[in-house]
């Protein structure tokens, strides 16, 4: 049987063209990941903070090589955009090493919606780069992609996360009980969520 309701965002639009760049005020550019970053992959996964929140599990470099070959297979399969957030200087081309990750994932383009996901190594914290850079790209996934609704999911207990989504617009619509476990146990999570036209 057919669906009468046509996807949201039609296939072959994600799939169809390169992941741009996305650049930031204070020069800061989100950039697709290369090889090149597994070292920085790698060593995320061994950063506390990352590790508690993000759950990434432990990476070698050869681990981390293929994880980011993965991304991009998940960007011509329409299921996720996850980008690198690096200095757009740094003397490669394309910009310096990454400093962090920002992507929408559990990416469902015929129903329009997607999740975005972050985190910063502790060189990229504190100046408001991950704030502004859910705003690029939740602005690229509404202007350009043509996604409704996106979200965010967090632990109730993560405070940079609270911080990040409301900077970013993100109202938070609940709070979800004992909804991820964490390596201290179960954590209550914070829904905070945009719809493409919100102000």
């Amino acid at each position: 049987m057919d669906n009468a309701i046509p996807p949201v965002v039609p296939p072959g639009r994600m799939s169809g063209s390169g992941q741009p760049d996305l650049l930031l005020a204070g020069g800061v550019r989100l950039r697709a990941w290369r090889e090149s970053d597994a070292p920085a992959l790698a060593a995320a996964c061994l950063d506390p903070d990352i590790q508690h929140w993000n759950r990434p599990g432990l990476l070698s470099e050869a681990e981390a090589r293929l994880r980011i070959g993965r991304w991009r297979s998940r960007w011509q399969e329409e299921a996720a955009a996850i980008w690198a957030v690096a200095p757009a200087g740094g003397g490669e081309a394309g910009g310096g090493k990454a400093v962090g990750l920002i992507g929408v994932a559990d990416l469902d383009p015929r129903g329009g919606s997607g999740e975005i996901l972050y985190w910063l190594l502790p060189a990229g914290r504190g100046g408001g780069t991950m704030a502004a850079a859910t705003v690029r790209v939740s602005r690229w996934a509404f202007d350009d992609l043509g996604l409704h609704r996106l979200r965010i999911t967090h632990s109730t207990a993560n405070p940079a996360s609270c911080r990040t989504a409301t900077k970013a617009g993100f109202p938070l619509e609940g709070t979800m009980r004992s909804a991820l476990l964490h390596a201290d146990g179960w954590h209550d999570e914070h829904l905070p969520a945009r719809i493409a036209g919100d102000g």
